[in-house]
């Protein structure tokens, strides 16, 4: 959500809605160029349905190591961080179980096949094995791992792409990737507000979007996780694309969305992510992290950790 004395763009992106808006009207098609060029890099190098990508060139590779540009070194250190931080709850190595319950391809095409499942998927848990040499700049993945970072590299696209463009334009802008949040430069005057919807689906756009709070942001990152974003049915089976590592299905949690607030996108993405996979006990670790976020049952209760505005409250 923005003044209209902003400039804002809006367009389609990495599977999902990508939105500029940045203080200064005036500044918005260098900034625009610039997320542009931050997006189509982080697809060449971090997406598992191009072929040409870079995660598929050390995906396929045998276990052998594969020379990455600096980018998709970031990405997966980033990735591997996520993974050791939350104890494995956030797991690069779940491509193949995603590909296993049907989402082998982009999601829009991967959703219109609701055919029963050929195999259900096996455990994650690899990613102690993806080796990154930062002095070589070389990847190793186990030969049969094949990576996901869909989640993680979003965010990075995010706060990599705010931190650019604030550098660049010397003003604030905020870049959001389907729920990805990153705000860099100055902010405007009380912040930035974002609204915060509990039932977004794939099909939600920035502009059918029904938020239930308003939340000010004036720096860092936002991210929430969702159950109901990417959903799809195989056979009599109803699927979404977070993960339980241990079991390689979608994780069965008591919430719905979880909403949380930290320093870049990429710890709010991670916190999010591995909220709706610890369920119940999300509350306390968060609480323990310091970090805000609203958590969101699927009966639509919520329950407000760490400084998160009440109702009513933008916080």
């Amino acid at each position: 959500m923005a003044e209209a004395a902003y400039g804002q763009s809006t367009s389609r992106a990495l599977g999902t809605f990508a939105t500029l808006l940045v203080e200064d009207p005036g500044t918005l098609p260098a900034a625009r160029d610039l997320l542009g060029e931050e997006l189509t890099a982080i697809d060449a190098a971090c997406s598992r349905f191009r072929p040409d990508s870079e995660l598929r060139r050390v995906c396929a590779a045998g276990g052998r190591p594969v020379p990455v540009s600096r980018l998709f070194a970031e990405a997966l250190s980033v990735a591997l961080a996520a993974a050791r931080l939350t104890g494995g709850d956030v797991d690069p190595t779940c491509g193949q179980a995603l590909v296993c319950l049907g989402y082998d391809r982009d999601f829009a095409s991967a959703r219109q096949d609701t055919g029963s499942l050929r195999r259900l998927p096996a455990p994650g848990g690899g990613w102690r094995g993806v080796l990154v040499d930062a002095d070589h700049r070389e990847v190793t993945v186990p030969d049969g791992v094949l990576l996901d970072l869909g989640a993680t590299a979003k965010a990075l696209a995010a706060d990599r792409a705010a931190a650019r463009i604030a550098a660049v334009t010397g003003r604030g802008v905020l870049v959001n990737l389907g729920g990805d949040i990153s705000v860099a430069g100055p902010s405007p005057a009380g912040g930035w507000l974002v609204g915060i919807a509990d039932d977004a689906n794939f099909d939600t756009t920035p502009v059918t979007v029904e938020p239930q709070q308003v939340v000010t942001i004036t720096g860092g990152g936002l991210a929430t996780s969702s159950v109901l974003g990417r959903t799809w049915r195989r056979g009599d089976m109803r699927l979404h694309h977070i993960i339980d590592p241990r079991t390689g299905m979608p994780a069965r949690s008591c919430w719905r969305t979880v909403t949380v607030a930290a320093a870049t996108c990429v710890d709010a993405n991670v916190a999010s992510t591995a909220a709706i996979l610890r369920g119940e006990r999300a509350v306390s670790w968060l609480e323990g992290l310091g970090l805000p976020a609203r958590l969101v049952r699927h009966d639509g209760s919520s329950v407000r950790v760490s400084r998160w505005p009440g109702p009513g409250g933008a916080g």
